[in-house]
Order: structure tokens, then sequence, then C-alpha cells
């Protein structure tokens, strides 16, 4: 999906990939982070972030939890963590890394309610008003008061499968007036829902979903109850683009996860203004019956992979077609068209989410400056692996 232009736009990290490989300093199923670049993304985010006055959260599901990108990022200015679910809020606590928002597209379990509210996340994402009892119940036994985020739906919104969540617009005054009545320890901050902004194929654009209009509904329902909404949240494929996009459709407030590695969907078709920043690199396992195999580990089933680069090095390599496995099986490895040396070195570039692979990921700086070095060897859920 994302090979031809990472070749274009950034193919030291892909010689990089190779030499590091062929020299045995990382083991196939690996993820190959450029640093320099991942950082040089997330600066171009926040500069034009703020000329349009958006509030960014990071995202790094995709990238595998990772603590060190993490810590990168609070430093460069961003004001915390977006938390896909409780396991990542739990790896960013681990490590003090502020935590912006959590619960948006899975919520906290009771267990760890407490724990979470006394970290003093900015907000917490709620679909229930039994989750927000439960909040309430913690809030007050600390003593403090927790800004949640409503996550809202209406009638016609897209939602994914194994996301469908959220308050109706039908039931949110009820709901808001509930809560103002029932949950002193609790301040309704903003609104939610996702996807908000997606990549439209056929307009070759970002483009606001009706998921939006429920959003910027939502706000107006709740001013009626007195509430005015400090964050509305927008999130999916923030990117440079996106933000435009959001400063002239609504929302103010965004949570890059793929625009920081440049490999949002609309990455793959135009040069914007963040560049790729991350290849997968295996390795030739076996051939059979006319065709290579590689070491697998992190398919991921939405990744669209299509191509591959084997050989010993970048200028030493040739192009082929990768055979992914079938989303029933498991990827102990991935197919490639043709027959291929055994221990060359795969590289390819797709739409990836580490944090659901076995995968490694090498994090590398000075690729740029022609003096690669590996900064950590990480698990897919953000651990470092003992002697990096």
């Amino acid at each position: 999906m994302f090979l031809d232009q990472t070749i274009r736009r950034n193919p030291q990290l892909v010689e990089t990939a190779f030499m590091l490989h062929q020299e045995g300093k990382i083991l196939p199923d690996s993820y190959l982070v450029d640093v320099d670049v991942f950082l040089e993304n997330a600066r171009r985010l926040l500069q034009k972030a703020g000329q349009n006055h958006i509030r960014l959260y990071f995202m790094l599901k995709q990238i595998g939890r990772n603590p060190y990108l993490a810590k990168a990022l609070v430093e460069m200015g961003y004001s915390g963590a977006v938390v896909v679910d409780f396991r990542e809020a739990l790896v960013m606590m681990e490590n003090r890394i502020p935590i912006g928002n959590v619960g948006h597209l899975v919520q906290v379990p009771g267990a760890l309610i407490k724990e979470l509210v006394a970290y003093k996340p900015e907000v917490m994402t709620i679909y229930s008003r039994e989750k927000a009892m439960e909040i309430e119940a913690a809030a007050a036994g600390l003593g403090c008061r927790q800004a949640v985020m409503l996550r809202v739906y209406g009638d016609f919104d897209m939602i994914y499968s194994g996301q469908t969540a959220g308050f109706h617009l039908d039931e949110l005054k009820e709901t808001a007036i509930w809560m103002k009545t029932e949950c002193p320890h609790l301040e309704i901050k903003g609104v939610t829902s996702f996807p908000c902004y997606l990549y439209d194929g056929e307009a070759r654009d970002v483009l606001p979903t009706k998921n939006l209009e429920t959003v910027k509904c939502a706000v107006e329902i709740l001013k009626t109850c007195g509430i005015d909404i400090a964050l509305i949240n927008t999130p999916s494929a923030t990117c440079c683009r996106t933000i435009d996009r959001m400063a002239e459709f609504g929302g103010n407030c965004g949570e890059p996860g793929h625009g920081l590695s440049g490999t949002t969907p609309m990455h793959a078709v135009y040069e914007l203004e963040e560049r790729p920043a991350v290849v997968y690199v295996s390795e030739i396992s076996h051939n059979f019956m006319g065709n290579a195999y590689c070491f697998g580990g992190g398919h991921y089933r939405r990744s669209h992979v299509k191509k591959v680069r084997v050989g010993t090095s970048l200028g030493h390599s040739r192009e082929l077609t990768v055979i992914p496995p079938t989303d029933e099986s498991i990827d102990y490895h991935f197919g490639i068209s043709e027959e291929c040396a055994v221990g060359d070195t795969a590289v390819m570039a797709f739409r990836f989410q580490i944090f659901v692979t076995r995968s490694d990921v090498v994090l590398v700086k000075g690729i740029q400056e022609g003096c690669p070095g590996i900064v950590g060897i990480y698990d897919s859920q953000g651990r470092k692996k003992e002697g990096f």
C-alpha cells in the first residue's frame, strides 16, 4: 500500500531495513521506525494544529503503544495520549505518560476505574449511565471532579463492527440532565464519535462523515442544558490535511495516529506534508510450489498489502507481489509471487496495527544522516526487550 511512496520519499529507511536485517541486527517480523521522520511529522502536525486552534492527543496503538515515542511527543508539546483501551492506559501509566483521553473505543473496566481517576486523565469517554456512576463513585471517594466526554451516535452514522456504542441523540438531553443531578463529581467536557473524517477514494480527499454532523448536533443539544462543550473530538485519519478539513467543517480536537507515521490511506495516493516513517521487515523462509514464503507475525487484516521488495539491498532487490494469508488463518508466513533466495530480506510497507500483532518494533535514529543506530527494540505492547 505504501511501498512506492516510501521508496520515493524515504529511500534511506528502506535501505536501512535491508542493511540491519542483512547484518543480523534485527529479526524478521520487525517494524522499523524512522524516529527522526516520525518526530518531524509530529512537529508538523502540532504546528498545523496550533495555527487552527485544534487540540491534539497522540494515538500510539498502531505503532505498538511505544513509551519512547510517547515521551518524545510529550516533550515536544503534546498534552497527552489517547488510549484505545485500558491495556494501553496501563502501559502509559507505567511509563508516567499523561493521558488525555481514555475510554473512547473501549471503556475502562470497573476494577481499574479508581486507579484511572486517581491518575487524572484530562477526560474519560463514556457511553453508558452505568459507567458514569462508576466514575462518579470513584471521583467522590477521591474527593475530586473528573471531566468526561460523551460518545454519541445518530440513526445514519457509521459504526464499525466491534465498536457499537454511544448515547443516541434522542436520549442525550435526558442523559445530560441526569448526570448533572446524579453525578456531581463529573463534568461533561466533550463529545465524540468515530469516525468523523475519512479518506474518500472517489473524491481523493479527506471528507467529513455523517458522524461529524451528529457530534455538532450533540453540542447544540447540550447547550440547551446549560453545558458549553470545550472539546469537540472528531477523530480518524488525523493528519495535516485532516486538520485543514476540521478547520473548514468542524471539530477542535484530533487524535493523530497514522498521521504521525505518514501512513493514512491518503498518504498512499498523495505526497502529503507527513513522510512515511515505518516499514515491515521479514526474511525469506522457504520456497514451495513456485512461491517464496517469508516469516509472518505482523499481518493486519485491513493492511492492503500488495508489494514487497526482496533482496540484499534496495539497489539489489526486485519488486514482487505479496500473497497474504487468508483472514481466517494464522499469519505464520506471507506468500510471495515468485521463488526467492532463502535468507534474503523482504521489505513491505502497508497499513498496520502493531498492537494486535506479535511483531518487534525497532526504533532507529540517524537514518537521514546516513548513520543509523538502534535506540531500542520493543514488543508490540510497548515493553522494551532485554539488551536494548
